[in-house]
């Protein structure tokens, strides 16, 4: 399943075609196909690469995922 997802995530950031690729850019990517595939290591990543500062982050964005099942 990891090698599959790193795959793929590699196939869609070759297709952009781009030499260079904003770490912005893939991060975003990330929790894009996270959210797809799991949605705890979709919470796990995304408290770090937002930078969660409380417990009052991750309610917020387990309500925003909760609400969009």
């Amino acid at each position: 399943v990891i090698e599959q997802f790193i795959d793929n995530l590699e196939r869609d950031l070759r297709e952009t075609g781009e030499k260079e690729i904003p770490s912005s850019q893939i991060g975003h990517l990330i929790m894009k196909k996270l959210h797809e595939l799991d949605d705890v290591a979709y919470v796990r990543f995304a408290s770090v690469y937002r930078e969660f500062k409380d417990v009052n982050d991750f309610v917020s964005e387990l309500k925003s995922l909760l609400s969009n099942q």
